[in-house]
C-alpha cells in the first residue's frame, strides 16, 4: 500500500496540471481500494456546485453543492459508505441517467485544504472484490491518498485560479483596446476562437492552442496609444497618418515584453507581429516566412478575416464570398500557406463562430 501511495505521490508532485494531478489521485484511489471508478468532486464555492473535471469513463459534470452523497459529505464532513446506492435517499440518480452507469457500492471522503477547510470530495464507486462492499479501512487508506496528495493539489487549484484571472484580465485589456477603436469584445473573442481552430489545425497540442487561444485578444492593445484622430477617422489614413499607426505594434509589444508569465510573453510576440506579411511586406519589420513566429502568423490569419466580415468605422462589412477570394489570392502573398489551407478545411466552423458571436446590429453577410 505503501509502495502505490508513495509511487503516486511522486508523480503528483512533480506535476502542474490541475486534470492530470486529479487523475493521478482517481487512479491512485481505485488501485488502493479496489474500485471501479474513483471520481475527484471540487467545490466551486462562486456558483455553489460540485464540479468533477476528471473521472474514470466520465466527462464534465456540475452537481449542486448540497447534491446526493457528495453533497451530503461536502455539507456535514463526514465520510460514508453505502452498500446500495439506490436504497439510500440521499444518492443523485440523475448521474446515473446522464452516463448510463449502474452505481452500487459508494464510498465517499471530504478532501480538506491546509486550513482544515473543506475543498472537494473523494468518490469510489463499485468495490470489485467478491463482497462488493467498502469497508472501514478503505475510508482509512482513501483519506491516506488525499492527504499525501492534498497539498500539491491545493497547489495546482491556486495556480489554476491564478491563471484563469489572468485569462479573464487579459481578455478585458483586449476588449478595451477594441472599443478604443469603436470594435466590440467579441471581436477578440472570435479571434481568441479562430486562433486556437488554427493552433490544433496546425498540428499544436491543445495546450498551446489554449495559450494562443489566451494571448491573441491582447494583439491590438497597442491601440490604446493611438490618438482618436487616427484611431476612428472614418476616411482613408493619410501617409503620416498610417505610419503613427503602424506603432501600435511595438507599443503593444513593449507593454508586454518584460514579463516572464508564458500568456504575457506569447502576447507580446502576436502583438508586435500579427501585421507582418508572409511575403516580407508587413509592418514593423517586413519579417518574411518563418521569419514570423507562427503565433504571429496564426493570430494574422484569424484577424484579417475577422476584420473584413465586421463593419468598421471606415468600412461596411465584406461578404463571406468576396473574403474567401481575398484569401485564396493572398496565399502564399499575406499569408502563411499551410494556414490558409487550414483554414478553408475549417470554414465551416468559423462561419459558426462567426454566427455565435456577432456584433449587435451587424448582420452577417453570407
Amino acid at each position: 500500500m505503501l509502495k502505490v501511495i508513495f509511487g503516486y505521490t511522486a508523480r503528483i508532485a512533480n506535476e502542474r496540471k490541475l486534470d492530470n494531478i486529479l487523475l493521478l489521485m482517481a487512479d491512485m484511489g481505485r488501485e488502493m481500494i479496489q474500485a471501479d471508478r474513483c471520481t475527484l468532486w471540487l467545490l466551486d464555492r462562486e456558483s455553489n456546485e460540485l464540479r468533477t473535471r476528471v473521472a474514470h469513463n466520465v466527462s464534465e459534470m456540475r452537481i449542486p453543492a448540497n447534491s446526493g452523497l457528495v453533497g451530503h459529505t461536502i455539507l456535514t464532513g463526514q465520510s460514508v459508505i453505502i452498500e446500495d446506492a439506490y436504497r439510500d435517499a440521499r444518492f443523485n440518480q440523475e448521474v446515473d441517467k446522464a452516463t448510463g452507469y449502474r452505481t452500487k457500492s459508494i464510498l465517499v471522503i471530504p478532501i480538506r485544504d491546509s486550513e482544515g477547510e473543506i475543498m472537494g470530495a473523494f468518490q469510489a464507486i463499485n468495490k470489485t472484490t467478491p463482497e462488493a462492499v467498502f469497508e472501514p479501512r478503505d475510508i482509512e487508506f482513501l483519506t491516506l491518498a488525499a492527504y499525501y496528495s492534498g497539498k500539491s493539489l491545493e497547489a495546482a487549484m491556486l495556480a489554476n485560479e491564478i491563471e484563469e484571472t489572468q485569462r479573464e484580465i487579459i481578455f478585458v485589456m483586449g476588449e478595451v483596446g477594441e472599443t478604443r477603436s469603436k470594435e466590440t469584445g467579441y471581436h477578440v473573442k472570435r479571434v481568441a476562437e479562430y486562433s486556437k481552430i488554427l493552433a490544433l489545425g496546425y498540428g499544436l497540442s491543445e495546450e498551446e492552442a489554449d495559450l494562443i487561444k489566451t494571448a491573441s485578444p491582447m494583439h491590438d492593445i497597442g491601440k490604446v496609444a493611438i490618438p482618436d484622430s487616427i484611431l476612428k477617422k472614418p476616411g482613408r489614413l493619410t501617409p503620416e497618418e498610417f505610419e503613427h499607426m503602424k506603432q501600435h505594434t511595438t507599443i503593444g509589444y513593449n507593454l508586454m515584453k518584460n514579463s516572464k508569465r508564458r500568456i504575457l510573453k506569447a502576447a507580446a510576440t502576436i502583438a508586435l507581429q500579427h501585421h507582418e506579411r508572409w511575403n516580407g511586406t508587413g509592418y514593423p519589420y517586413g519579417l518574411k516566412e518563418g521569419e514570423i513566429h507562427l503565433y504571429g502568423r496564426i493570430t494574422a490569419v484569424a484577424d484579417v478575416f475577422d476584420a473584413l466580415g465586421s463593419e468598421r468605422v471606415y468600412k461596411k462589412a465584406w461578404e463571406l464570398d468576396r473574403i474567401l477570394e481575398l484569401f485564396r489570392e493572398e496565399r502564399g502573398q499575406h499569408f502563411d500557406p499551410d494556414l490558409v489551407d487550414i483554414f478553408f478545411e475549417n470554414l465551416d466552423k468559423f462561419v459558426e463562430i462567426k454566427e455565435t458571436y456577432q456584433d449587435e446590429g451587424v448582420p452577417l453577410e453570407l
